[in-house]
């Protein structure tokens, strides 16, 4: 069943106001200026990491590819932008039969990234590919930010499961996207039952303190969900006194309770009690899930601690303190004119404050040591060298206009494991470090 076709509100019939008004107004004038049919290529990249951290990761890659396809601007639409004044009649002629018939190439959902990486490259005419930077960026941004805190949260979790929960504490559709892409980061459930209809991602979710409250006692309210949920379930056990709940819970379901779940105080020594509580009274088998305002530091903390799973919310969704990936979408190459033979030439952004790109169409790849472990993010224009040509990092995703890079969630999931895998082990240190491994420019050609 493809859910997208249900009408469920996380899906939009349109993306195409996703976007700022001067990708519009630029349309106007390139049109007017006859400049707008121009071959152009703009590249996805970050100028730096979020301070700290060692690599990012691409993420939001599907929900992109479905952005492009639902660019069209329908009568509703351009109504709008007719009744505001926004563009004139030539450019809402112009809008009303868009459709993206470029290329689309770059780095597969889950890959890591680095500084300067061309983490997708849009082909096409300038008109067609300018109308799509907001977009894209808002989806890249978000989602590989969210990515990244997921894998460090992963990395720290080691073999232990991480449940995202963290809906409540974002926008609504937000939460959406961020289940997602903490999913390809590596966690394994969400509490959120729209993205597990969406996505398909595994959903999980027992009780809160509301239902323990609701009841006379808690035993009452144990015996409500055990005889709802049976003995596997998972009990909430700090609403009151910790250690009556374990044994009340376990008097309750046996031995064969799940799990506990313990949201607040001092989790690494609670843990530890409660452990020991729970093997005292032969639940042996029961395990121990740990919530409460989690992180990545949080979680390494309690890596000697008999915990089972995490759950995080609030610093999951808002990126552990880097909301944003910081990405950009910049012209890197244009034809000289609209003579679709016409060749390419490099363009670049030169100014003060940090902010210059490199021009020119670009590749990628990731050489390996000798040990096949990355040492070093190769980005180039013109020919790939020989040494690289199976290394390469951008694959197709749209071509001519149709999308032909989808896939399911899962292979974006796996790819980051194996991709993080790849990296040095310095990777997953918290410590605060650059880059782990540094990012090179090399000049075959023109870079046509």
């Amino acid at each position: 069943m493809n859910t997208a076709d249900l009408g469920l509100p996380v899906d939009v019939p349109s993306t195409a106001l996703f976007t700022d008004q001067y990708e519009l107004t630029m349309l106007q004038a390139s049109l007017k200026a006859g400049t707008a049919g121009r071959r152009s290529v703009f590249e996805v990249f970050t100028r730096r990491l979020p301070d700290g951290r060692r690599y990012g990761v691409v993420a939001g890659t599907g929900r992109v590819l479905d952005a492009v396809a639902n660019f069209r601007f329908d009568p509703g639409v351009l109504s709008f932008l007719r009744d505001r004044g926004v563009v004139d009649e030539a450019t809402l002629q112009w809008l009303a039969d868009y459709r993206f018939s470029g290329d689309i190439w770059g780095y597969p959902e889950g890959e890591v990234y680095f500084p300067g990486s061309p983490i997708m490259r849009v082909e096409g005419t300038f008109g067609e590919c300018v109308l799509l930077e907001t977009v894209i960026l808002s989806i890249l941004n978000h989602d590989s930010a969210i990515a990244a805190a997921a894998s460090r949260m992963s990395s720290a979790a080691g073999d232990r499961p991480l449940i995202e929960m963290g809906a409540r504490r974002t926008h609504e559709l937000a939460a959406v996207a961020a289940a997602r892409a903490a999913y390809v980061g590596g966690f394994a459930t969400t509490s959120d039952l729209a993205a597990g209809f969406r996505y398909n991602i595994p959903t999980v979710g027992t009780s809160a303190h509301a239902f323990t409250l609701l009841h006379d006692n808690e035993r009452d309210a144990f015996r409500a969900q055990v005889d709802s949920l049976g003995r596997g379930t998972t009990l909430l056990v700090d609403t009151y006194d910790v250690a009556e709940a374990v044994r009340t819970a376990v008097e309750v379901a046996g031995p064969e309770l799940g799990a506990v779940r313990i949201d607040s105080g001092d989790l690494l020594l609670v843990a530890h009690r409660v452990r020991q509580q729970l093997d005292e009274l032969g639940a042996h088998d029961t395990k121990i899930v740990v919530t409460s305002d989690l992180d990545e530091y949080a979680i390494a903390s309690l890596a000697a601690a008999p915990v089972d799973a995490y759950g995080v919310g609030t610093q999951l969704v808002t990126g552990s303190g880097h909301p944003t990936a910081s990405m950009v979408y910049k012209l890197v190459a244009r034809a000289e004119s609209a003579d679709p033979a016409a060749p390419l030439v490099p363009v670049a952004k030169k100014s003060t404050g940090g902010k210059t790109s490199v021009g020119g169409r670009k590749w990628a790849a990731r050489r390996l040591d000798a040990y096949g472990v990355a040492e070093a993010e190769v980005v180039g224009t013109g020919p790939v060298p020989a040494g690289l040509a199976d290394r390469q990092l951008l694959v197709e995703m749209v071509k001519g206009g149709e999308v032909v890079g989808r896939e399911p969630l899962d292979a974006a999931r796996g790819r980051h494991a194996a991709a993080r895998a790849g990296l040095p082990l310095s990777a997953t240190q918290l410590s605060r470090g650059e880059p782990v491994i540094p990012t090179e420019y090399v000049q075959t050609g023109s870079g046509s």
